[in-house]
């Protein structure tokens, strides 16, 4: 990740600073905060680090933090306690929860006292870690970024209305998106084209607002991309360019019309099938300038060719093709044969799994199909040994403070409201209650019981 030197803009009364992102962590344990450096410095964050509550507030009255991750047992001040603290004196710092002990009524409490963004357990999972904070990080800068709208609103509304009328709408419907989530498909492919502060999450729900056999393609191609490249062993920065290639890919498909959303590739008509190939290209165009997409991005505009060099545009073949693009082309397809996006009607797995093998040497690298073959039979074999989550469904109006989700929230258009394991608090209870009303929806959401 390329890291811009931080800057600060004045816009009327709000005040937005950009740039390089700092973490303080705070651990008693000299070790825990010596593997947290280690993992997160090389990410290109400015990294603190204190040792109990009362080294980091002092930290804290000398230097600007973005986000602190606090253990929650330590000595003299506990992490609710020091969370408390940063909350009433630095309300704007993100705070997360670092916990090794399943106390669930410390950890309420350092939700409802600290309003902590997000827990997270003992051991953590190195990547999990890193995409909470940069979640974390994200939501921060996008309120930022709400407010600085809203600003520049306010102070030059006049100037706009004689100068630049005709982007007045367009900053109206970026704000109703950014503040309901609800804006149409058009209106987001605009904001993508003009507004440099985006995010990650926002790109791969554009297409799937629309429904059909888009809806969670995206997420599951990339969940099964992932675990491909770990099975082949990619390094962990080209893991995570694929991983985001993957949520990304379909961005390229924002002005296709209804109909080719919803019918098979097969059953295009060659105008539809040349406009279909282009998608990759429109995708490169809308991302190039965000610099440290540029990885990604590479392999997005790959996606379209096949490792025996008949592919599009570039017929690029064997090693010329990106192995991450050579996975993404695989986990997409795989999924879009069993939700009928590829073919006449919805595979199997077996046939799927046939038809890939079919492919082998030709649109597929043989390794690739080795390792999306051997990643299907692990999932296999493993379903049937998870441990199953003692869950309930409820309404939104049912939900309450404390409760934890036990999977995704997600729209019935697919886009993904909150993640699982995400505890709510009273503020995102009301936000979530706003949005079906606004959106005139009957959302329903399964949170974790006691087994």
């Amino acid at each position: 990740m390329q890291v811009k030197a931080p800057t600060t803009q004045n816009i009327g009364a709000a005040t937005v600073t950009t740039g390089v992102m700092s973490i303080l962590f705070v651990d008693d344990e000299p070790s825990i905060l010596s593997s947290l450096k280690r993992l997160f410095r090389p990410k290109g964050y400015q990294i603190h680090l204190a040792e109990g509550g009362k080294a980091a507030l002092e930290l804290l009255e000398q230097l600007a933090v973005d986000l602190v991750i606090s253990d929650m047992r330590m000595p003299e001040m506990d992490g609710v306690q020091f969370l408390e603290q940063v909350r009433q004196r630095w309300p704007d710092t993100v705070r997360l929860l670092l916990t090794g002990y399943a106390d669930i009524a410390s950890t309420i409490g350092a939700v409802n006292r600290g309003e902590i963004y997000r827990y997270i357990s003992k051991p953590w999972d190195d990547a999990d870690i890193l995409l909470i904070v940069h979640d974390a990080l994200e939501h921060r800068t996008l309120e930022l970024e709400n407010q600085r709208l809203e600003a520049v609103a306010q102070v030059q509304n006049a100037e706009l209305k004689k100068a630049h009328a005709h982007l007045e709408s367009l900053v109206a419907l970026r704000t109703t998106e950014l503040t309901s989530a609800n804006a149409s498909l058009q209106t987001a492919h605009e904001q993508l084209k003009s507004n440099f502060i985006t995010s990650i999450k926002v790109f791969s729900s554009l297409v799937e607002l629309r429904g059909g056999n888009l809806a969670g393609h995206s997420r599951r191609v990339a969940d099964l991309a992932r675990r491909m490249a770990t099975h082949l062993g990619l390094e962990s920065k080209q893991a995570h360019e694929l991983f985001v290639a993957a949520l990304l890919h379909e961005i390229g498909k924002v002005g296709f019309g209804d109909d080719m959303l919803t019918t098979a590739i097969v059953n295009l008509t060659p105008r539809q099938l040349d406009l279909y190939r282009r998608h990759p290209a429109r995708a490169e165009q809308l991302l190039t300038p965000l610099p440290d997409l540029k990885g990604s991005t590479e392999l997005i505009a790959a996606q379209l060719e096949r490792f025996d060099g008949n592919g599009h545009p570039r017929r690029l073949a064997h090693d010329a093709v990106p192995m991450g693009a050579r996975i993404l082309v695989l986990a997409s397809d795989y999924d879009n044969m069993l939700s009928g996006a590829l073919a006449k009607r919805k595979l199997s797995e077996e046939d799927a799994r046939a038809l890939v093998e079919k492919n082998r040497g030709k649109r597929y690298d043989p390794k690739v199909v080795d390792a999306l073959l051997a990643v299907l039979d692990r999932m296999a074999r493993e379903a049937p040994h998870k441990t199953a989550i003692a869950e309930r469904k409820v309404g939104v109006h049912e939900l309450q403070a404390g409760m934890v989700l036990s999977r995704d929230l997600i729209t019935p258009s697919g886009l993904m409201m909150l993640s699982a394991q995400h505890l709510l608090d009273d503020r995102m209870i009301h936000k979530i209650v706003d949005f079906e009303k606004s959106a005139e929806l009957n959302l329903f959401a399964y949170v974790c019981v006691d087994q």
